[in-house]
């Protein structure tokens, strides 16, 4: 057996123990501690990254989850922390659901996902704001987005499962604050989409916006409309999540 078919049957034999043999010649002893390291390694970071959903799940089935999740995805990235990315897209496009499994599996899953992206993206501070006026060009930065649910992820915990989506999306913002934490904020659906026209067209200033959210809102007075979104801004940019537009580096 040539070197490169050693290798992939090593690494086969690491990811699924229970149906491919270990490579003949290595005493299964030694190959029991690369299991074990590789396999610990790969739960570890799995519990890390995605804390509420382990805690759904008795020991046994949490395992059972990160065997299959290990033996028959195939990643797409050697960077370490694309791990949480390559799982939830397990998660959402090739596991096959169990009766353990909860209903809102795939959208908590993506929700403490997003946590830890915002956590790790990087993003300096240069555009941080402390005052903001009319014309300030604004976008939003990498470790901020917004996103909608079906079930109020942000809830869910051991004590707190629901069994039915909501009657209506939930809307949250993820985001880095300025501490360095990972936090969120609940946000309505002009919010929401205030955060969308600022993200598809960076540099939009708050005048600017107006225009595009009165667009989008006739009903709204116009005053009315303009107070309100300055007021949003201001409360996103000092929190980070809004921040000055820098322009392309």
């Amino acid at each position: 057996m040539g070197f490169k078919a050693v290798q992939e049957a090593f690494m086969a034999h690491i990811k699924d123990p229970e149906q491919v043999p270990g490579p003949p010649g290595i005493e299964d002893r030694r190959m029991a501690i690369y299991r074990e390291l590789f396999f610990n390694n790969m739960e570890g970071f799995l519990s890390n990254g995605f804390p509420v959903l382990k805690s759904l799940y008795g020991q046994e089935h949490w395992l059972s989850l990160v065997r299959a999740f290990f033996a028959r995805h195939q990643c797409q990235t050697p960077l370490f922390l694309e791990i949480g990315r390559e799982f939830l897209h397990y998660l959402a496009n090739e596991h096959e659901p169990r009766p353990v499994d909860p209903p809102f599996l795939v959208e908590l899953a993506h929700y403490e996902w997003l946590e830890l992206m915002v956590a790790t993206v990087d993003e300096p501070d240069d555009g941080l704001l402390d005052q903001l006026d009319d014309g300030t060009p604004l976008a939003v930065p990498a470790c901020a987005k917004a996103v909608s649910y079906p079930w109020p992820v942000h809830e869910i915990s051991r004590d707190f499962q629901p069994n039915e989506p909501l009657d209506s999306p939930i809307y949250l913002l993820v985001y880095r604050d300025r501490q360095d934490e990972a936090a969120f904020m609940a946000i309505n659906a002009a919010t929401a989409q205030l955060l969308l026209l600022l993200e598809q067209q960076p540099g939009q200033s708050p005048a600017q916006l107006v225009e595009a959210m009165a667009a989008l809102m006739p009903q709204v007075p116009r005053e009315q409309l303009a107070r309100g979104l300055m007021q949003t801004l201001a409360a996103l940019a000092e929190r980070g999540a809004v921040r000055r537009h820098l322009g392309e580096n």
